[in-house]
């Protein structure tokens, strides 16, 4: 058993990291457009909304909350001493988690049920669901059943992290943690190590720089009405913009 534990909490964090980051360079440099996820909006799109939306927004803010907790856990920490506070953090970490929930098997059940989508589904696909399934019900589980994770990741998983990226692995904490988190711990890093090889590498060429870009302005130089027209006679001069 601690042979085990140790390649899962020692060995395969660091190999799922080097595969995560050769696969994903290497991937860029030679296959660059293999790296966008292909987009099966043009097949069906009002389904895939209600699925996408929710699954990346609650997807976002549940990473973000892991995140802040691993950067910053002595703050976290302190912004927890106040129970009103922690009970925040918790109800809007298992809100959000349930939301990935909803977004993703609404997700799931337009694969299997679109005919359009299926035919463009890869193994590969359907294996990414569902380890992002099994991962997003066993947080689930953890925030139901294990509760103010909100203290207890900053204070026993994060000083785990961080020996890790020291290159000084301490384990005692997790070995001790019940396997539901264990589970989930190794999920986390399975995940990793796939997305080299999955449409899950297409957030390293996610389009930030909308967020700060000046605003586009398009220039007409003709009436948009009457050219969109069906009616409209059809002429040789194709217009152009400004």
């Amino acid at each position: 058993m601690n042979a085990l534990n140790t390649f899962l909490f020692v060995a395969f964090p660091y190999v799922a990291v080097i595969v995560f980051v050769v696969g994903v360079i290497y991937r860029y440099r030679q296959k660059g457009f293999t790296v966008s996820s292909l987009s099966s909006q043009f097949l069906e799109g009002r389904q895939l909304f209600w699925g996408t939306v929710p699954f990346h927004i609650g997807l976002l803010v549940v990473f973000c909350g892991h995140f802040i907790a691993f950067v910053l856990p002595q703050a976290n920490l302190t912004w927890n001493t106040i129970p009103i506070r922690l009970l925040i953090l918790e109800v809007t970490a298992l809100v959000f988690g349930l939301t990935v929930l909803v977004g993703l098997v609404s997700l799931m059940y337009r694969r299997l049920t679109n005919a359009r989508i299926r035919a463009v589904t890869t193994k590969m696909d359907i294996a990414v669901e569902l380890l992002l399934l099994a991962q997003v019900v066993l947080g689930c589980w953890i925030a139901l059943g294990f509760r103010w994770g909100a203290s207890w990741f900053p204070a026993s998983l994060s000083p785990y992290l961080w020996s890790l990226v020291k290159l000084t692995p301490e384990t005692g904490a997790v070995f001790a943690l019940p396997w539901v988190i264990k589970l989930h711990i190794v999920g986390a890093f399975s995940i990793v190590f796939m997305v080299p090889f999955t449409r899950l590498v297409h957030f390293v060429v996610a389009p930030l720089n909308y967020l700060v870009r000046p605003y586009q302005q398009v220039m007409w130089n003709w009436d948009r009405t009457a050219i969109r027209d069906p009616s409209a006679p059809w002429s040789k001069a194709r217009p152009k913009n400004n």
